[in-house]
């Protein structure tokens, strides 16, 4: 039973609240507003006139009040401007305009205006005056103080109403990022015929924000489109206006209008010398990149902004955080949890509240999907408790449903573990419904129902999976649960048929439109529905798979175990038909060992001679940290790190796994296909006895075609920074084989060789970023060879040697796909790639790969030539991926 958190919570885009770079905020920032109106200063001591760079403005692109100019407030007659401009309104104007840019020097600004205005009861330029302090202190990072001195700024403009809009006006996006956006709305409405000229069209600006973050993506970019041309000459809402607008367009997945929004809005900013709105336009692009699902691009941006927000960290930790949110959507749990481990201590020293509650649920999540559902727990609760203490109940039940499903994830037995489990199962359930969560609740109450199956509470399982078989729950969902009813009653012919009929709807249904949402107080767009159909797709292939076991039928359990990996890995065109009997695998000359795991159990499927068996295996928990011992153990030999006592082969840990894993399979000798399960990709297995010397390649799935032996055919070889032996081992290999060449070691003409080479050999310096796989790189001259970056070359060799240390250590956060250096290589369409899954000494890897390519120079096969060569020179830590026989 699979009781990971649900991809998406309908999230809206995150807070970006942050600090002054140079400023150490506390903890738990107490100051109210009386706190900081004390002191002033002499009212003719200039303000630098080229402030320092700004934190952030707000939100996920959205900025907060902005200023107004003078003519526009003389534009508005009767506010006091009796017959000129005063110039204490013109010193607090200048407050509130350096607040954007300058807000200690705004502060300072504001406070002498203050000091000065309340001798002589000029409200007109206190209220502006508070207005000025109000968003210099949002800058500094406290919302509520900000919010507060804003109403106070309002209060002070008796019989000014223009003047208490403006103040309004600013309020309107601070109470959404504050947890109200429903209330911020009303305040718009409210103020918006006291505003005039301009001031309409920047209300506009700051009411997109609220409306992108209760979901009306349409309006709220209408509304920004209305007021833009008006905005030409004031930048900094001009620059706004098209940053909201952009915001709008990723979450109606009009991305090539969002990019160009983007792009527009940071080009505006630079030219008005607003470089802070700048990088906050720029930093947006990212999130968008990613949604749009260009992986490549999102990095590349993501390591753009990065660069440029170092200075800035909680507008750096706003950026992570809704970078985070669409790795997620992209299925790269372990990417978003290390962006999202580093943006939340740095958003909860902010006192960023409502941006830290959003990015620490959205952690609690990742934990969990990354298997690690003690600390989920403690990070949902701590995300509930915050979100309580906001107001904001109505996200309550989302971090609830977290805690219940890492409760689940922990317990071995439920029903003692937990007695009341079940009941809080349910009621959550329910309180997702209530607070317009349904996809979220269908999703919970298939695993509540299917619990208490689990625990033979037929009768409750019957209440809860007989609510979701109504036409409002989603299809894949739907029959989900009619095939686990189905199943309770002993139908297991009848739970197969509703199975495939969920899969077959799931394959009519792969492109809904922009418009198409869910109820709830956020309408998601494509993306979110997408994600939430293939996570319900993998679901149900899952319970497929689940009673294919029960039945103890080797075939079509590999069947079933191949559409489930084929849904992780978005493929539903080659071994993901809409019936598995059309589906009946071609078994070629090799083996294959397929391995599955249902809860603890793993299972072996091996198909030889055109038959298939199935074997049960043991506990899968016991083997994970058997093969974590084992790599412990090999990486301190190869390293020669730990003394003269850890020099050995641990053969002793080798045989009792090779025994469990490959001990009852009965396979015969020859070429071999091994398609791990979860921590299996990480285990060395050439070293396994039963496997020394026998050609061995390691796929993610059972597909795969060989590469094709073709004489003459191109070989480049590369000679990575930093290595005694790299050149020597590619000059070895041009001498070998009969068309060979070596190029430098730079991205550019590796990145060039990929599209002629039939074969290329990279010998440098390789790092595997088990948090952050797609960050894993191969060290090269002028910087490293991400692993994102193979994701957009149109054409990769058939063939990939990677003489690097740990280049083919492959995470696989979900079975079907394992990415990392090797499979980003695979991804792409290489045959094959021979990569390190354990450290090996440069002197060692010129030994191993002379001989490896001197065979494969004679026509042996690339796994062939590896399991040759590591035998003869006794040299371990290589491994064939994807299909090399």
């Amino acid at each position: 039973m699979d009781i990971r958190a649900d991809l998406l919570t309908s999230r809206a885009p995150s807070t970006k609240d942050v600090v002054d770079p140079d400023r150490t905020p506390p903890k738990n920032q107490t100051a109210r507003a009386e706190d900081v109106l004390g002191g002033g200063a002499d009212l003719n001591e200039p303000v630098g006139a080229n402030p320092s760079e700004p934190p952030a403005d707000k939100t996920a692109g959205i900025l907060q009040g902005g200023a107004n100019s003078l003519g526009d407030q003389a534009a508005r007659g009767g506010d006091g401007l009796d017959g000129g401009v005063d110039p204490l309104v013109v010193r607090a104007v200048r407050a509130v305009e350096l607040a954007g840019r300058d807000p200690r020097a705004a502060r300072v600004e504001a406070e002498a205006v203050l000091e000065v205005s309340g001798r002589g009861r000029q409200r007109e330029a206190a209220s502006i005056a508070l207005r000025g302090m109000a968003l210099a202190v949002w800058e500094l990072g406290d919302l509520p103080l900000a919010d507060e001195l804003l109403s106070r700024a309002a209060e002070e403009a008796v019989g000014l109403p223009g003047v208490a809009a403006q103040a309004g006006m600013s309020q309107v996006p601070l109470r959404a990022l504050l947890g109200d956006p429903e209330a911020a709305l009303e305040l718009a409405d409210r103020i918006e015929s006291d505003l005039v000229g301009l001031d309409r069209c920047r209300l506009e600006v700051q009411r997109a924000v609220p409306l992108v973050l209760v979901g009306r993506h349409l309006e709220a970019a209408a509304g920004c489109t209305a007021v833009i041309p008006a905005l030409v000459e004031d930048p900094r809402f001009h620059a706004g206006a098209l940053l909201n607008r952009g915001l709008a367009y990723v979450f109606l997945e009009r991305f090539g209008e969002a990019v160009a929004d983007l792009t527009c809005s940071a080009e505006v900013a630079k030219g008005s010398g607003l470089s802070h709105l700048a990088m906050l336009a720029e930093g947006n692009l990212p999130f968008a990149a990613a949604r749009r699902g260009d992986i490549p691009a999102a990095f590349e941006s993501y390591q753009a902004a990065e660069h440029s927000l170092l200075g800035f960290p909680e507008r750096l930790a706003a950026m992570r955080t809704d970078f985070a949110q669409a790795l997620v959507a992209a299925r790269l749990p372990n990417e978003a949890r290390s962006l999202l481990e580093k943006a939340v201590p740095v958003l909860a020293a902010s006192n960023a509240q409502v941006a830290l509650s959003d990015a620490r649920l959205l952690l609690a999540q990742v934990e969990l999907l990354t298997g690690d559902p003690f600390q989920a727990q403690q990070t949902a609760e701590t995300a509930h408790a915050e979100l309580l203490d906001q107001g904001r109940s109505r996200w309550a039940p989302l971090a609830t449903d977290i805690v219940l499903r890492a409760r689940l994830a922990q317990a071995d037995q439920p029903a003692p573990a937990f007695p009341g489990l079940l009941a809080d199962l349910y009621a959550c359930a329910d309180d997702l419904v209530d607070t317009g969560w349904h996809a979220q609740a269908d999703s919970l109450r298939l695993l509540a129902g299917r619990t208490a199956k689990r625990l033979e509470d037929r009768e409750a399982a019957t209440v809860q999976l007989s609510r979701l078989l109504d036409s409002r729950t989603r299809p894949v969902v739907r029959h989900h649960a009619q095939a686990a009813l189905h199943h309770m009653n002993g139908e297991d012919s009848a739970a197969m048929a509703s199975v495939e009929a969920g899969i077959g709807t799931f394959l009519t249904t792969l492109s809904p439109t922009s418009d198409q949402g869910i109820d709830g107080p956020m309408i998601v767009g494509a993306a979110e529905i997408r994600a939430h159909a293939v996570r319900g797709a993998e679901d149900l292939a899952a319970f497929g798979l689940e009673l294919a076991l029960l039945q103890g039928d080797g075939r079509a359990v590999l069947t079933w175990a191949e559409r489930w990996r084929s849904v992780v890995r978005g493929d539903f065109t080659s071994t993901f038909t809409r019936r598995p009997t059309d589906n009946v695998l071609t078994i070629g000359p090799d083996c294959l060992v397929e391995y599955v795991r249902h809860e603890d159990e793993l299972f072996a499927v091996v198909a030889q001679d055109g038959d298939c068996e199935l074997h049960a295996i043991g506990s899968y928990a016991e083997i994970a940290e058997a093969t974590i011992r084992i790599r412990y153990q090999l990486r301190r030999r190869n390293l020669r790190d730990a003394g003269p006592g850890c020099t050995s082969m641990p053969e002793a840990e080798l045989a009792a796994l090779d025994a469990v894993l490959l001990g009852p399979l009965h396979l015969k000798p020859g070429p071999m296909i091994v398609v791990p399960t979860g921590s299996l990709h990480t285990l060395p297995w050439p070293l396994l006895p039963s496997l020394r010397g026998c050609p061995l390649s390691v796929n993610s799935h059972a597909g795969g075609t060989p590469p094709r032996s073709e004489p003459n055919s191109l070989v480049i070889g590369v000679a990575g920074p930093g290595l005694i032996h790299a050149l020597d081992e590619v000059r070895a290999i041009a001498q070998t084989h009969q068309n060979a060449t070596t190029i430098p070691a730079n991205k550019e003409a590796v990145i060039e060789a990929l599209g002629s080479a039939a074969i290329l050999h990279i010998a440098a310096h390789g790092m595997f970023s088990p948090r952050s796989p797609m960050l894993s790189s191969i060290a090269l001259t002028d910087g490293p060879l991400m692993a994102y970056e193979l994701l957009r070359v149109t054409r990769v060799p058939p063939v990939v040697v990677l003489s690097a240390c740990e280049a083919g250590m492959a995470h696989a956060p979900m079975d079907g796909i394992a990415w990392g250096l090797a499979g980003a290589f695979l991804e792409q369409g290489a045959k094959c790639v021979i990569a390190g899954v354990v450290p090996v000494r440069d002197e060692e890897a010129l030994v191993l790969m002379r001989r490896f390519h001197e065979l494969l120079a004679t026509g042996h096969s690339p796994a062939q030539s590896l399991a040759t060569a590591a035998l003869e020179t006794d040299i371990p830590g290589f491994a064939c991926f994807g299909t090399g026989n």
